[in-house]
């Protein structure tokens, strides 16, 4: 299954990022995400309900969408996702707890990094896909810089990408772009299904080969 969502993310290249966004209205997102041709994205765990939702959206999709859980800083959180049904677990840090435990239980590991040397660290540590964060610090030039040394480790910027910088990422090198408000936008407000619709094949058409 990991290999699974791992191939699927190279091919796919967008993690989308649920933040904050409850009840109908995140049904109705994850709806559009999926008829869009975005099937891979995170909830974050600080989402109220968020196991439940993650749950919810395993039960609906199975294997059509690969659910994962974002803003996960420790082991305890860790577990409690991956029981939850998180095929994978995405962190804002580097936390080498999180990515032990996600390796015990077969499930991937994105965690956030900046430095090369931490990107090394995680990535020795056991992580599958470095999420370089916040990407809007360092922009694209950053990971044509890395692609020599450390052109071997994937990276997914998070954090600023943007229809205006998404395609110059992955020209600089990147396996993944993880888009949060840029594609759904900001939990608590109404959010337009159309736009959404139309960002998602937007972002699509960037990211592709």
């Amino acid at each position: 299954m990991k290999q699974r969502l791992l191939r699927q993310l190279y091919e796919q290249r967008i993690v989308a990022i649920i933040r904050g966004i409850t009840g109908e209205g995140l049904d109705s997102l994850v709806g559009t995400l999926v008829e869009s041709g975005i099937r891979i994205m995170e909830v974050t765990v600080d989402t109220p309900g968020v196991y439940d939702k993650i749950q919810r959206i395993k039960d609906e999709y199975g294997d059509e969408v690969a659910v994962g859980a974002g803003t996960v800083l420790d082991s305890e959180t860790a577990r409690t996702a991956i029981s939850a049904g998180a095929e994978f677990l995405v962190s804002p840090s580097l936390n080498v707890d999180v990515i032990k435990t996600a390796k015990r239980y077969g499930k991937a590991v994105f965690p956030g990094c900046m430095t090369p040397t931490e990107i090394v660290q995680a990535f020795e540590a056991g992580a599958d896909v470095i999420k370089v964060f916040p990407a809007s610090v360092v922009g694209p030039r950053y990971f044509r810089e890395l692609s020599g040394p450390l052109g071997h480790i994937p990276l997914m910027p998070t954090g600023g990408v943007n229809l205006d910088n998404a395609r110059a990422y992955v020209e600089a090198g990147a396996a993944a772009v993880g888009l949060g408000s840029a594609l759904v936008g900001r939990g608590g407000r109404q959010v337009d299904l159309a736009d959404v619709k139309e960002r998602a094949q937007a972002f699509r058409g960037l990211v592709r080969n």
